[in-house]
């Protein structure tokens, strides 16, 4: 498996979601470089199934840049692509994570229901994560900072 480096599903065509993707924030994918594939998964949902999805590459010195690179973004961005080529698409599955019952997954992992709402609103455009974002993004910048070794 390798988690957080590829998604897809049987369901989507994911040229489509490259492609909307580029067309929604082309700055967000800066510092890596995704790759349309086919997969079959062994287990979860789309177990046996071929799968239309995405490769996030983000190894390959020729295109790998580590201060450009925003993996949250990315990921963002695929959620918005797929909800906006499949609106009724379930992205949000519902079930306990990590001990939580009375929230959804992505809003855990998230820490709030930001993303997830940003994701659901048709109106919603990547400057406005970028508002939401950006300042605690920058706050962490300010306090790791000293930590740096150089």
């Amino acid at each position: 498996t390798r988690p957080l480096e590829i998604f897809g599903a049987a369901d989507i065509n994911a040229r489509d979601v490259m492609t909307e993707m580029e067309r929604l924030a082309p700055h967000w994918l800066h510092g890596c470089r995704l790759r349309e594939i086919w997969f079959e998964p062994t287990f979860h949902k789309w177990e046996g199934q071929l799968c239309h999805g995405v490769q996030i590459h983000c190894e390959d010195p020729a295109y790998y840049n580590h201060e450009a690179f925003k993996p949250w973004r990315v990921q963002s961005l695929a959620f918005k692509a797929i909800r906006r080529l499949y609106p009724d698409y379930e992205l949000w599955r519902e079930f306990s994570y990590e001990y939580v019952f009375d929230k959804l997954a992505i809003d855990v992992i998230n820490g709030s229901p930001l993303l997830r709402e940003w994701v659901d609103d048709p109106n919603a455009a990547p400057g406005d994560l970028d508002a939401i974002a950006v300042p605690d993004e920058q706050a962490w910048c300010d306090v790791r900072a000293k930590h740096l070794l150089c």
